[in-house]
């Protein structure tokens, strides 16, 4: 058997015989079926005599029913495809009854097709990025093991907070309506399965710094968690995170290894994903053309993936992204939502104005104010690249795309033990918890650095999709984990 995508593209099968097998995506004139397995959004025109399909059996290739198809491959009468199938023999693997399949072959809403997770797959917009999904996940480990990394597994289970948020999920085996209570009142987590409160991960960052700081390079690829209570376009509960750590490592390293790996993947999608991404690129313009005129992107899809990967990384400091949105014209004519002042957070809207309109191409942010960033980034000194005089800074590092704004978070580490415990100190952040994370710093410290990158949010930059629920398999959210 063969995939439809080879029958398609493989010159050497026009003219033989062979056989493939797919769901009906329409089936037209009593003659044409449109065949789909999966391997490409393209079709397979599979066109039957008439005289030797029954009419019982032709009226069972219904959308989606699933249907195994033989016959001679031969140079297509129409236009739109190089080959078409003449078929000489069928069968109707699995039927679907027209007026019971929920997704008929006419424009549904998102939404919609959220509510029916377990075959939206089946659609042309879902099996694209898919696809695409499955290639930037391929991509990421191509890229680090080209690279040196090792792949670590970090930690699902954890008794640490590496984000300082709060915002987790509880793993516990007490019983929920009469938990053990110690001297003080409180839960015993002392006999809890782990011996301890533990949660679901936010992070395997904390644990990859203990693996790079003896593998030298390492990365986790793997899904996190978030207790966050957000239904915005932008939030999930369990989402995907790839997380280098480097030793020996300084900030340059780190922004340079986050532009390699957004090159890599943009990449390969652009090789291995054209048919994909030309459909994605037409449903985005379509999209856009329901906005009013200033809210359109000035680029498609496929220009905006050109564009990360053609133009070099624009590298500035935070000081010089507030100097640039202060004496912007947005700034001066009141017309962005959130304020600009040193000390806030960039905003999405500030981002994509560096990005699309100043610099006109990807810009990586360094030396944000150490107050509104983590612990464990490294504190600046005088000379070092976004060290600051209106307020102590860190070396961590935003990576802005455009249409997304920051797609990547980093930093360089802090290594010196004294800095970090001080740190800690003034976050609130309990070193008794964290005493083998601070032993990494008494026992042969260097320098190191890395990133995390959600895998959601890249995929929702290369589709061109408007909401990260579209770009993962089964969206869990806070009152939904159906599927």
């Amino acid at each position: 058997m063969h995939s439809i995508k080879d029958a398609l593209d493989k010159e050497s099968l026009t003219g033989t015989t062979i056989t493939v097998a797919g769901w009906v995506r329409t089936f037209r004139n009593d003659r044409f079926i449109a065949l789909n397995d999966g391997s490409t959004i393209r079709n397979l025109q599979c066109v039957i005599d008439q005289e030797k399909v029954d009419a019982a059996t032709r009226a069972r290739f219904t959308t989606s029913a699933a249907v195994q198809c033989t016959g001679e491959l031969v140079a297509s009468q129409g236009s739109g495809q190089r080959v078409e199938m003449k078929v000489g023999a069928l069968e109707v693997l699995g039927d679907s009854p027209a007026d019971q399949y929920p997704i008929q072959p006419k424009k549904h809403s998102l939404e919609f097709l959220r509510e029916n997770a377990h075959l939206r797959f089946r659609t042309n917009t879902y099996s694209a990025i898919f696809r695409i999904r499955h290639q930037v996940s391929f991509g990421i480990h191509e890229y680090f093991d080209q690279e040196g990394y090792n792949y670590f597994h970090a930690p699902i289970i954890t008794a640490s907070d590496a984000e300082g948020a709060g915002e987790m999920f509880r793993v516990s085996a007490l019983d929920a309506k009469n938990p053990p209570l110690n001297e003080q009142g409180t839960v015993d987590f002392k006999q809890d399965f782990f011996g301890a409160e533990s949660r679901l991960t936010v992070s395997g960052q904390l644990q990859a710094e203990l693996a790079a700081l003896a593998l030298g390079k390492v990365y986790t690829f793997g899904p996190t968690f978030r207790a966050e209570n957000s239904n915005t376009t932008r939030h999930l509960a369990e989402f995907w995170m790839i997380e280098p750590e480097a030793a020996f490592m300084d900030l340059k390293g780190d922004m340079d290894l986050a532009e390699g790996l957004s090159k890599h993947l943009i990449a390969r999608v652009l090789r291995n994903s054209m048919d994909d991404l030309q459909f994605l690129d037409t449903r985005l313009k379509e999209e856009e053309a329901q906005k009013p005129q200033a809210q359109r992107s000035e680029m498609g899809l496929i220009d905006r993936l050109k564009f990360v990967l053609e133009n070099p990384f624009e590298r500035i400091t935070y000081d010089d992204a507030i100097n640039i949105l202060l004496r912007s014209k947005p700034y001066q004519k009141k017309q962005f939502q959130f304020p600009v002042e040193w000390g806030v957070d960039l905003q999405s809207e500030h981002e994509r104005y560096l990005v699309e309109k100043h610099f006109k191409k990807p810009v990586i942010v360094t030396g944000y104010p150490a107050k509104i960033k983590a612990f464990y980034m490294r504190t600046n000194a005088p000379g070092d690249f976004g060290y600051s005089e209106k307020g102590k800074t860190v070396a961590a590092m935003d990576v802005l795309f455009p249409g997304i704004g920051e797609i990547i978070g980093g930093s360089q580490r802090e290594e010196r033990l004294d800095v970090l415990e001080a740190r800690m100190k003034d976050m609130n952040v309990p070193a008794e918890e964290l005493w083998w994370y601070l032993d990494t710093r008494k026992f042969g410290t260097v320098p190191h650095a890395g990133f995390g990158l959600g895998l959601e949010r890249f995929v929702l930059f290369v589709t061109g999709m408007g909401n990260i629920r579209d770009v993962i398999p089964f969206p869990r959210t806070p009152g939904s984990a159906e599927f």
